[in-house]
């Protein structure tokens, strides 16, 4: 187990705190819908149904198979309509930002946004930035309310699966349709046929992956600026003791990137200064966290099951939150330190925490008021707990920056990769990605299958809170995981200068992964599919 994590849960059964591993430990869990001994059907008001016995179905006649694919089909519409949600409001502000109406952001990759410009089929040519910006914000809007029609970035898949795609209908027609049709067709009285319900959940998954999720990663990148290797570090020792500390919690880039630059303002270093500390102190969670770690180096104090555990070693001052992952009972674990849990997204609040909505049109004033009241806050501290378990970490290798390590500038190519693979020195490559869960030991499951596949000779490429994990345990750096590497992945990694474990991003970044497979597809040589490819 993470020793950090340890030590803090010590703490928290000393004072007395509950966290989610023991709040897990205390659940009783549901005997229906576990996947053991039964489905439970809770879409409509004549159940919830439990399904225990072959050949029982529902009040409506729901079989087993049916009530199964669509509970699947509505946890993917949720998960697609989040991911998704995440990038309109990334469109938006790039929107904003190339109407000079969001000041304190920047295009920041114009290479970038010249490349998307290509890809989605908006000139460039003789052209202005903000110019090309806007259409490439008003395309990745309209794909989001498009009714018809296929989404842009299906095309840049292998030819043989989008025409796959294409045959079996399940080119998505609009990221917000796909995700509307799959919750439709699984309400009570619609879709009862387990098979067809599967076929609108993968193009809802479709349009979330090639569609929501990959906006969400390109506008990123042409506002922040494209992902290159950087060296961060890693767990809760990366917080002081004699600094005010701030955690930014959640997914959204947007607001964690104007913390950045507010705590970075040598006016507020005098303030907090002024309030006895020697400096400010910016660290992250979850994906936040990996998304300021790829792009400013900012340390990350640990993944999902973290979140509660900084607040437990009593120096956080203010952890700001957006959405996604984030925990009901911050508050509550909150309530027994000094720290502040401040809310900023409209779409979430939560009862005990301080609500300052965030506004791309008015940033920095923003952000500078959350870290002055964070400052305010550091001489309410008590007593501090911070264990001395930290690690560092080489983040940030993005599909661009393999390209350019595997081929250079002029001749960036997956073509060694593939090479490798084809010679049998590299068996094939796996993504590790995801959330870690208090009902089994921490980054336990994260950290021995990359073990193991590093053994095999398997790169690893990793996202969210798997890459976060991977970097605790030293996972994210060269010489490390080189010691854990079979012998012909070593050699290839030594060769083109990687690393076998990659730190890739955020969980939204997932598009990445996706495109470095349609790479390896088109560079040929192992098929013309990413179906065809040694990868999982």
């Amino acid at each position: 187990m993470d020793p950090a994590a340890q030590a803090i849960l010590i703490r928290a059964d000393a004072l007395g705190i509950g966290t989610a591993f023991t709040r897990a430990e205390q659940m009783v869990p549901c005997n229906i819908g576990s996947g053991k001994s039964g489905m439970c059907c809770k879409n409509c008001f004549m159940g919830p149904c439990r399904i225990t016995k072959d050949g029982q179905v529902g009040v409506c006649g729901a079989t087993l198979e049916t009530i199964a694919a669509r509970n699947l089909a509505r946890s993917i519409a949720s998960g697609a309509a989040a991911h998704s949600d995440h990038g309109r409001d990334l469109a938006f502000t790039l929107e904003a930002v190339a109407k000079g109406e969001a000041p304190g952001y920047a295009i920041r990759d114009v290479a970038k946004l010249w490349d998307v410009a290509a890809r989605v089929g908006i000139p460039t040519e003789g052209r202005a930035v903000n110019d090309v910006a806007l259409d490439v914000a008003h395309k990745s809007l309209a794909e989001f309310g498009q009714q018809r029609g296929e989404l842009s970035y299906l095309k840049n898949a292998p030819k043989k699966r989008y025409e796959l795609w294409k045959k079996l209908d399940l080119s998505p027609r609009g990221i917000d349709r796909e995700i509307v049709d799959t919750l439709h067709r699984t309400h009570m009285g619609d879709d009862q046929d387990p098979a067809h319900i599967l076929k609108g959940a993968i193009r809802t998954a479709i349009a979330d992956g090639w569609g929501g999720s990959m906006w969400a990663t390109d506008i990123s990148d042409i506002l922040f600026g494209t992902p290159s290797p950087k060296v961060s570090q890693v767990n809760l020792g990366v917080l002081k003791t004699d600094e005010v500390n701030i955690l930014v919690h959640g997914h959204e880039p947007t607001l964690s990137e104007m913390i950045v630059a507010a705590v970075q303002d040598p006016e507020l270093i005098e303030y907090a200064k002024s309030k006895g500390a020697a400096g400010i102190c910016l660290a992250g969670i979850c994906c936040t966290s990996n998304e300021v770690m790829m792009r400013q180096g900012i340390p990350s104090a640990g993944n999902f099951l973290h979140q509660e555990l900084a607040i437990l070693t009593g120096a956080i001052e203010a952890m700001v939150v957006d959405v996604q992952c984030i925990m009901q009972a911050l508050p509550n674990v909150a309530d027994n330190f000094h720290t502040k849990v401040i809310t900023t997204s409209p779409k979430v609040k939560m009862p005990g925490a301080l609500h300052m909505e965030f506004d791309e049109h008015h940033a920095l004033e923003i952000a500078k008021d959350i870290v002055r009241m964070a400052i305010d806050n550091y001489e309410n501290r008590g007593e501090v707990m911070i264990p001395d378990v930290k690690q560092d970490v080489v983040p940030g290798f993005s599909h661009e920056y393999l390209n350019y390590m595997l081929g250079g500038n002029y001749r960036g190519s997956f073509r060694p990769l593939n090479d490798a693979i084809m010679s049998g020195r590299i068996r094939g490559a796996a993504a590790v990605v995801g959330c870690n869960n208090p009902k089994v030991t921490q980054d336990k499951d994260h950290i021995d299958i990359t073990a193991e596949l590093l053994k095999n000779d398997v790169l690893v490429v990793q996202t969210g809170c798997g890459a976060i994990a991977a970097g605790k345990f030293g996972m994210l750096l060269g010489e490390a995981a080189m010691e854990m590497a079979g012998p012909g992945l070593r050699e290839v990694c030594e060769a083109v200068g990687i690393p076998p474990v990659l730190h890739m991003g955020s969980c939204v970044d997932n598009s990445r992964i996706l495109t470095v497979l349609t790479q390896m597809a088109t560079e040929g040589g192992l098929g013309d599919d990413v179906s065809d490819l040694p990868a999982v």
